[in-house]
């Protein structure tokens, strides 16, 4: 689930590009970069590790460029190596390429092996890298028509934000599973980023969320707007609104922290419980903790302190780093939960590893009863299109009966919000999303696979 930027600009997109992908870290935490175009070639800097720690004031000082797109990742396919940071960087027939991705291609092993096949060799393991040979491949004059059998060919999810000649070029896939905001500045700076806040931070006043299957082109002319037609259906990921996305994200219309108050408003009616405190899991169960107390008339109380200096677990890529950072990111408060039922609340239970630890730990501090309310529906099939459960057995829904879940994570009760509470909170028609990670209907076949 990785953050993408892209902006156009009359002057220096160094430090905005900065503060922007500062914004979107939330979305990945193993590396990040830069590529700039200073009006003659590409600048590039990109490493593993965090925003902050990669781009000094010597990092930026290299990257003077008036154009220029960044990313940050969270691995799914190719793994958490130095090679596979992003944004990729190529030169195809005398051109600069450069481009950043989020989200996962179906197909790219099939097409990987093709191109293998036809002597084709690749530089990294990441699904990103097909997608820039086939790009370049079709790279003749018209950068639109490129970009439309670049589409044709792969299938997926992909929010794309690239330089080619030093225009800046975005497209999105035609299910629009992975958000991407386009807006404009009163200077006339274009921004393009997966959610709006860094639109926001950089000052840009008129937004609106790219169409699925929508191609762009920002260069000196202003913007110009294709469309890839498809007859795909048009499926966000709702899990983007569960967890990926921060409060403040507003993304296809639906904004995350209302959305998730709403589920624990609708939770507290089908899953009520006697308790003494409602405590959320910090930082994306907060909301649903406090819809879940407001409504059920529960005292809200924080159980758990957190250390902001600790990123995000879920997304930690094995089981043992998980369990570790959960340690270090959250430790309960014996002062709070000592001799009280709790109810806790969190966005989603994926691999269990979480909810086990927190609950041991909640009860070694004195906690008398802890019962776990779940925003989200039981997580029981991977998700072929971003998010890193790849196999059903690291899904302990898939595997386990609620009650069965209940006693391994060792809560005195277990409740999810239904499919159909889920969507309520979404004040949206349910068809709009994909919810595959939770009933198995996958809109891209992932037999392609």
């Amino acid at each position: 689930m990785c953050g993408v930027i892209g902006i156009y600009s009359k002057t220096d997109v160094n430090k905005k590009l900065f503060y922007g992908l500062n914004s979107l870290q939330h979305r990945g935490q193993e590396s990040a970069g830069m590529v700039v175009y200073d009006g003659a070639k590409n600048k590039v800097e990109k490493r593993m590790g965090l925003v902050n720690d990669i781009f000094g004031s010597e990092e930026l000082n290299r990257l003077d460029g008036t154009v220029g797109i960044g990313h940050v990742r969270y691995s799914t396919a190719g793994g958490s190596f130095k090679y596979n940071v992003q944004p990729l960087t190529a030169i195809s027939r005398g051109r600069e390429v450069a481009l950043a991705h989020n989200g996962n291609l179906i197909n790219h092993q099939i097409l990987r092996t093709r191109l293998e096949e036809d002597g084709m060799m690749f530089q990294t393991a990441i699904d990103t890298e097909v997608l820039m040979f086939l790009l370049c491949r079709y790279l003749h004059d018209d950068i639109v028509e490129a970009v439309k059998k670049t589409m044709s060919m792969v299938q997926g999810a992909y929010s794309i934000v690239a330089m080619i000649d030093g225009k800046l070029v975005a497209f999105r896939d035609p299910n629009g599973f992975r958000p991407l905001v386009i807006g404009e500045t009163d200077d006339g700076d274009v921004v393009v980023a997966s959610e709006n806040a860094p639109l926001e931070i950089i000052g840009v006043s008129h937004m609106r969320d790219m169409a699925p299957g929508e191609i762009i082109v920002i260069d000196d002319n202003g913007i110009t707007t294709h469309r890839y037609e498809s007859d795909e259906p048009r499926r966000h990921c709702i899990f983007e609104y569960v967890y990926f996305a921060r409060d403040d994200a507003t993304v296809d219309d639906i904004n995350a922290y209302m959305f998730r108050r709403r589920c624990g408003e609708i939770l507290s009616h089908e899953a009520a419980v006697e308790a003494d405190l409602v405590v959320p899991v910090p930082d994306s169960g907060t909301p649903a903790a406090i819809g879940y107390a407001q409504e059920s008339g529960i005292p809200f109380a924080i159980g758990l302190a957190k250390n902001r200096y600790m990123g995000r677990t879920f997304i930690k890529p094995t089981d043992e780093e998980r369990r570790l950072a959960v340690k270090m990111k959250l430790n309960p408060l014996g002062t709070v939960l000592k001799d009280k039922r709790i109810i806790i609340v969190d966005d989603s239970i994926v691999r269990g590893t979480t909810s086990a630890n927190l609950i041991a730990r909640m009860k070694e501090a004195g906690a008398k009863e802890v019962h776990m309310r779940v925003v989200s529906p039981p997580v029981e099939y991977p998700c072929y299109y971003g998010i890193n459960t790849p196999n059903r057995r690291n899904l302990i829904a898939a595997n386990y009966t609620i009650e069965e879940m209940r006693e391994k994570i060792g809560a005195d009760s277990l409740a999810f919000i239904s499919m159909e509470g889920m969507i309520e909170a979404s004040q949206k028609p349910g068809d709009i999303f994909c919810k595959a990670c939770f009933n198995g209907d996958y809109p891209v076949d992932p037999i392609l696979l």
